[in-house]
């Protein structure tokens, strides 16, 4: 008797810890798990778990679906067309973008695309022009720039990302974020047909465009449009420098060139400003045959005069905006709703490829990404990790646009001038540069150098073969220009930031314990 009351207290007490075990496992999983909510008819319902929320299938959305799925993430995208975008920019893909996409394993994404490989580009002013390669000896012979038709690029990561079980791709609009005591939960949005969605994850990332409506939640923007693209085709053509673009440095601002296909050349006309000639009216065509043509090279005017005519003209703005984030737990964002720069230099992919590339290496060691607060406080070194690069980028792109835009001023010509003589040197004065450009050696102190070898280059220039205080005062006010031009977008992004990462104690953050 005793040995059975013995043994039925040891049995109630093995029954009680196993009942008080699987309770505990049951709160966990549900607290971990995700749920998606349906307003319709006030229903609730829980959904397959999600670890993270992407708003956006672009460029940077798809690609970090892509990037967070293969490494075991349970992704859920909601983007507000799923259908082969239309765009006239994101269209060139520089070598160390291409290096990035290789290292994500999306490499293939530029295949079957009929995408052209890029192997510089050509200058052009006032019937003078010189080629700028870019410096690929050191590396495999397929690493070079790729110019496509932006959706057909979109299209094929898309389809990739969508290949993982473990990746969720649906067409909403995401009107708004979730939160609670000031973290982000997750997303509210609707579908094609109106009916309004709710759906949780751990975080949400934000890459829903240069119009983000979703941005001023998770930073501090501040948008400048110093200029709008005038787009066209040109067909049955050929470029006078092969599988290279070619800016022409035109007044009053840069006329650009790249092929887009075997067959297709992609011009895309500045014009500074927020406003630009009516289409309708025909206003368009009549500055682009009278303003622009007699600019462009010969090669390229009777294909050019013809796109004209054919009527398919394009426009959009031109914008740029610093990084300003506003650390939020639970959320974050990416891409061109967070930071972006002039067009120009075409480096906005591989500013959105290599942040990608920095989030995911930050996210590996997490198994649990539950802890908000902790998450966005380790979260904070991607902001500064992510500088240098992104910020050499971003400068690189705003002031080289000044220096090539037309200008009154006869220090601004004579820096202009000076840009394109410096740059037909060759040589380190030409590799430099383009190593810049091309995103393969983006290094702000090496932009620093470069851009005032060029003013000092140019002073250079005035005072030879005799100075006069004409001169001199000229060439004192091409360094302060210079400095007026490169010093007001460096202070945009962060001096410290940019240059001394390593001071900020964000640089220093480890990965939250599980």
């Amino acid at each position: 008797m005793a040995y059975e009351y013995i043994f039925g207290i040891f049995a109630c007490f093995l029954g009680f810890v196993l009942f008080y075990y699987n309770t505990r496992t049951n709160k966990t999983a549900a607290a971990t798990a995700s749920t998606v909510v349906s307003a319709r008819n006030g229903e609730v319902t829980e959904g397959t778990a999600t670890d993270i929320i992407i708003v956006g299938a672009g460029v940077a959305g798809a690609a970090l679906a892509y990037t967070l799925g293969k490494d075991g993430r349970r992704v859920r995208v909601i983007e507000r067309d799923l259908n082969e975008p239309d765009r006239i920019v994101g269209e060139l893909l520089q070598p160390g973008g291409y290096l990035k996409l290789i290292e994500l394993g999306l490499e293939d994404c530029v295949d079957e695309i009929d995408a052209q490989r890029v192997f510089g580009y050509a200058l052009f002013k006032d019937g003078k022009n010189t080629k700028l390669s870019y410096p690929l000896e050191n590396f495999h012979s397929d690493v070079a720039g790729r110019s496509f038709h932006n959706g057909r690029f979109i299209q094929r990561m898309r389809h990739k990302a969508a290949s993982l079980p473990n990746v969720s791709l649906e067409q909403g609009s995401v009107t708004s974020l979730i939160e609670e005591k000031g973290t982000v939960k997750g997303i509210q949005y609707k579908t094609k047909d109106g009916q309004e969605f709710m759906a949780y994850a751990p975080l949400t990332i934000v890459c829903d465009g240069g119009f983000s409506n979703l941005r001023r939640s998770l930073s501090n923007p501040k948008v400048d449009v110093p200029s709008c693209f005038v787009g066209l085709i040109l067909e049955n053509c050929e470029l006078p420098h092969a599988n290279h673009g070619h800016v022409i440095i035109a007044d009053p601002s840069p006329i650009l060139f790249y092929p887009i296909s075997s067959t297709e050349i992609r011009c895309l006309v500045d014009v500074p400003g927020q406003k630009v000639p009516s289409v309708s009216n025909g206003e368009m065509a009549h500055y682009l045959k009278t303003m622009v043509a007699p600019q462009i090279p010969p090669q390229l005017y009777t294909a050019f005069i013809t796109a004209v005519n054919k009527g398919n003209i394009r426009t959009m703005t031109n914008r740029s905006m610093p990084a300003a984030p506003q650390p939020t737990p639970g959320a974050l964002l990416l891409g061109d709703a967070f930071n972006m720069r002039h067009p120009l230099t075409g480096g906005g992919m591989t500013v959105a490829l290599s942040d990608i590339v920095l989030l995911r290496d930050l996210l590996r060691p997490l198994h649990n990404l539950h802890d908000a607060s902790a998450l966005c406080r380790y979260l904070e070194s991607f902001y500064t990790l992510r500088k240098p690069v992104a910020s050499t980028i971003n400068t690189l792109a705003g002031a080289l646009y000044k220096v090539f835009s037309a200008s009154a001023d006869k220090a601004r010509e004579e820096m202009r001038e000076a840009c394109f003589d410096y740059l037909s040197l060759g040589g380190a004065f030409s590799e430099g540069p383009i190593s810049l450009l091309s995103g393969l050696n983006p290094h702000p102190i090496s932009l620093v150098l470069h851009f005032f070898a060029v003013a000092i280059y140019g002073v250079g220039r005035l005072l030879l073969p005799f100075p006069s205080p004409t001169r001199i005062w000229t060439g004192a006010r091409l360094i302060s220009g210079a400095s007026g031009i490169i010093f007001p977008i460096i202070r945009a992004e962060g001096v410290r930031q940019m240059f001394f990462p390593a001071t900020v104690p964000a640089y220093y953050r480890a990965p939250p314990v599980d």
